[in-house]
Order: C-alpha cells, then structure tokens, then sequence
C-alpha cells in the first residue's frame, strides 16, 4: 500500500506531540511493510526518519508574506526566492513553535477554507507534484487545519482522504475573536472533502462529536511506539521525576518545579532528583529563566537539558523515575505517556482531557492541578514502593497491548483496506 501523508514542519527544535504522532504513523506502517511518502508543510523536516522525497510546499516565510501583503496580487518571483532560502526557512523554525494563532488568521483561514491567490498557487504546485509520483492509495492529512488541501485534491483527482484530528481548538480557538466561528464553519464545509476522520482517544472522539457533530462517526486509533526501543529495566539510583514537553507555561513546566521544590522542603523522599527535556523556542525563554530562578535553591539536583533531538529523545526516560507533565489544556493523548509506560516508567498527571483514558492503571491522576497536590501524588508515588512496582507493571502492559507501533500498523491497515473497499 502506498500512502501520502501531509503534515506541518514545526522545525524540529522541541517536542511537538502532533508531529510525532504523524512520524510514529509514517514508521509504523514503513515497518509494516508499506510504502510511505511524507510531504512537509512550512517548515523542513530535519529529522532523519521524517525526510523522504517530496519537497517543501507552502514554505512559512513565504506563505505567510504572501498572505500579510500581497492578498490579489502575485508576489515577485525574486522575493519569493529570496524568502525561501534554507537561511530564512532555519531562522523561522528558530522562532516557530507558538501555541496562539494570535497574528496569523489569514494563513490559517485560507488553509482550511482553500481559498485566496497564495493559497491557490501553492496547492497547484503541491497537486502537480502528487500527480507525478506513483499512483498513491490513501492520502492522509495532518489536522483539519489543512482541508483546503483536501477540497483540491479531491476536485483534481479520485484519491481516499484521511484526516487526523486532535487539539485543533487549542489553535483555532486562540484567533481573534471574529475568526473563530468563521474557521470552524470552514471546517464543517469542507469537512465533505475527507472519506474519514481518526483520532487519538475515546475522549477527544468526544470532544469532536460534541464540537462537530456534522463530521459523524470519528475512528480511534492509540498511538503506537517502538517499545524495544524503550524498555530498560534499570532504573536511577536516586528517585527522579522527569518533564518531557515543550517547556512552557501551558504545558505546566512551572507547576512541576514549583512541586519539586514543595518536595525537596518536606524532605519526605531522600536525594529527590529533577530532569526537564523536551526543547523550548524563543517566546518560552521567559518562562524558562522563571523555572531556573524557582529551581535555584536546588540546582545541583536538576538537569534542564536545552536542547531538543527526535532522534535521542527515547534515552530520556531511562534516566527517570516518574514522568510527569501538569498541562493546562485539556489533551488528546500524550505521547510522551505512552513513550514512558514504554520504558515501564509511570505517571502522575492532572485530572484534565485524556489522561485518565491514557494513564488507566500506569499512574496517578490528582486534582486540581496545582503544585500542592501535584507534591502530594508524587509523594505518593515515590514512597509507596508496592504501588509503584504495581504501576510499572501497569505501564508495560499498556505499551504492549495498546501503544504498540506492531499493533498500530495492524490496526491502521485495516482501517485503510475498509476504506479502500467502501466499507
């Protein structure tokens, strides 16, 4: 089978949970066997796994010139050059990464209506280069925020179109205000354009069916990860409590040092160690400095790796006792849960979104989610050792049986072949 998968470039300095759910997908039916081709929107894939031949489409410093000043008009082919360059594209995956769609309405609309002259000639380039590769089975789309790319190709060829949903609101729902419903009008219009939609959890099928009953029935299918390349049952000498995300406020980075420094005060768990991974972009660096003067007391027992690699990132949970990850918005999934429970390390999250459909047995949930009671579940969990030991058992078993990449392909095959045969 040979599917196309469209997706966004985040530039590939920090954790981004969508973009590695993409890549997990692409892997996971490479392994299976199946031929896969991923197409970068916006910003290149550096990441060695991700890159595959087709070219950049809808290149960021150009699109989004394109859509701020020229509107009707075509930009000179010498700026377009100029703002594509490797040199330019580098400098915007150096500040990309916003979770606010504050300053960018018009490339978004345009994304998902499909409509406007920068739009419409770079879908022309993007369907030119698909009718030249080899005839493709499935088409599969990264968010709804691309359906304008799904309207054209399904008026340009008779191609299976999927699209993954998940967290879209955190994007559209941070426009101007006199955006919002137009964005999401936009989405059920050409929500007619895609065969089927898949998400991650039961709990964001929930979310859709309640937000946009118009898209009908929602597939769920979990994430899948390379659990051999996880599993170590070694363990750190010195209990360790790990933060793997992007680190900013909305991803709770502050919350947890916050909790950690609770914890080193109550003295309740000998040489109490704190590791933060995951990357961050230049408008985290605020935050960032924030947590390192919160943390500065005890300084000599944290570790805030700067920077941020796809390729290493796996090698972080080894080095951890406990993963935590205190998000302020209600989540689909959380890859990195799964990618813990791979390496048998459980969890401690807020009551919030997916997490209690995600981390089942593998962990703590606590409420509300503040830095008090976030100390008090990983008290918990760090001097029970029975109910540790029984949460680790826990995590393997859900990395085996549910987030699998052996049993994601399996499931994701059969999904395509019922598509392909109208079922």
């Amino acid at each position: 089978m040979k599917i196309l998968f469209i997706l966004p470039g985040s530039g590939d300095s920090f954790y981004c949970g969508n973009c590695f759910r993409d890549n997990l997908q692409a892997m996971a039916l490479r392994k299976a066997g199946h031929e896969v081709v991923i197409m970068p929107l916006y910003l290149p894939l550096k990441q060695a796994s991700m890159r595959g031949a087709a070219p950049l489409f809808f290149p960021a410093t150009t699109y989004y010139v394109e859509q701020k000043m020229f509107g009707r008009h075509k930009m000179p082919l010498w700026m377009k050059r100029l703002l594509g360059t490797d040199a330019l594209l580098s400098m915007a995956s150096s500040m990309s990464g916003t979770t606010s769609a504050e300053g960018m309405e018009g490339m978004t609309l345009s994304m998902i209506e499909g409509e406007g002259m920068a739009f419409e000639e770079n879908v022309k380039e993007l369907i030119d280069w698909v009718k030249q590769t080899e005839k493709l089975d499935v088409v599969q789309l990264s968010s709804s925020l691309l359906l304008g790319i799904a309207k054209e190709l399904k008026s340009e060829m008779d191609i299976p179109i999927v699209c993954s949903l998940q967290d879209e609101e955190v994007w559209i729902d941070s426009l101007k205000p006199e955006y919002v419903q137009k964005a999401w009008k936009s989405v059920v219009a050409n929500a007619k354009f895609v065969d089927r939609f898949i998400t991650t959890s039961y709990y964001y099928q929930q979310v859709v069916k309640s937000k946009l009953p118009q898209l009908g029935h929602v597939d769920v299918l979990y994430p899948g990860i390379d659990v051999a390349k996880y599993r170590l049952d070694v363990y750190p000498t010195d209990p360790t409590i790990g933060f793997f995300y992007r680190m900013n406020e909305l991803d709770g980075l502050d919350i947890l040092a916050n909790a950690f420094v609770l914890l080193k005060q109550r003295g309740t768990v000998p040489h109490l160690k704190l590791r933060i991974g995951g990357g961050y972009m230049s408008p985290d660096k605020k935050l960032v400095k924030q947590v390192k003067r919160t943390l500065k007391p005890y300084a000599s027992d944290v570790v805030i790796e700067e920077t941020y690699d796809m390729d290493e990132h796996a090698d972080f949970y080894r080095k951890i006792t406990v993963l935590s990850v205190p998000l302020r918005f209600q989540e689909g999934v959380g890859l990195y849960l799964c990618e813990a429970f791979a390496a048998g390390r459980p969890a401690v999250e807020p009551a919030t979104g997916s997490f209690a459909e995600v981390v089942g047995d593998a962990g703590l949930i606590y409420e509300p989610n503040d830095a008090e009671h976030l100390a008090d579940a990983l008290e918990k969990m760090l001097t029970d050792k029975p109910f540790y030991d029984k949460c680790k058992e826990s995590a393997w078993t859900l990395a085996r049986e549910r987030y699998d990449d052996v049993v994601l392909a399996k499931q994701l095959t059969a999904f395509y072949d019922k598509l392909l045969h109208g079922l």
